[in-house]
This record gives structure tokens, sequence and C-alpha cells, in this order.
């Protein structure tokens, strides 16, 4: 399993909503894949992201860091080749990640996405 097919299971076993997986290797350098999922609160983004974290820790995998565990509007755990966020809605919705990526920084065509919805 890959560590990408691992975050995008565990983000499903804990209810994390609308994920999306977003391939920005044609776009930029820093990053290979960027995960966006959202939680039903603030506590479960908290939930959520730990849970992330363990499970990479779980396979051998270490993340280079992780942010915002304490206030739960927005959670970040980096694992260099997947940048993983886990966001409240309303945050997510402010911020419009997948626009940005999408759109703002080339579009759909260069741009994999999936998404599963719950």
């Amino acid at each position: 399993m890959t560590k990408c097919e691992l975050i995008q299971q565990t983000l499903e076993q804990a209810k994390a909503l609308e994920i999306v997986v977003l391939d920005v290797r044609l776009l930029t350098d820093m990053t290979d894949y960027m995960i966006i999922a959202s939680g039903t609160s603030t506590r479960h983004v908290v939930s959520v992201a730990r849970k992330v974290d363990d499970a990479l820790r779980a396979e051998g995998f270490k993340a280079q860091g992780t942010e915002g565990l304490t206030d739960g509007e927005w959670a970040l755990v980096d694992c260099g080749d997947v940048v993983t966020h886990v966001m409240h809605p309303k945050t997510r919705a402010f911020y419009a990640l997948e626009k940005l990526w999408l759109e703002e920084f080339g579009g759909q065509e260069n741009v994999r996405r999936e998404m599963r919805a719950r």
C-alpha cells in the first residue's frame, strides 16, 4: 500500500468527508499529492489528523510536521511527498484549496482528482 493509499484509507475509516486527492506533480516540486478532507467539527478535524499521523507511524512513515492540532479549524500532516489537509467545512470553503490548485495553478488537465464523498 502506498503512503497516499494509506492516508485515503485512514481518512475513510475516520469518517472524514469529501476526500479529494490532487496529483500536483506537474505543478510543484514541494509535494506529489495533496489530500484534502473535511471533519464534521473541530474535535473531529483534530481526531482525523491524529489518526492519519498514527497510521503513518504504524507503517513506518514519519510525518515531517503537523500543524493545527490544537484549534481544529485546519490540521495539516506533511509527509513530504503527500500533504494532508483536514479542515472544518467553513474553513475549507473559505480557503478553497481545490479551486486554487485546479483552476489557478494549472487547470484540471494537469491535476488528477479523485473524490470520495460520504
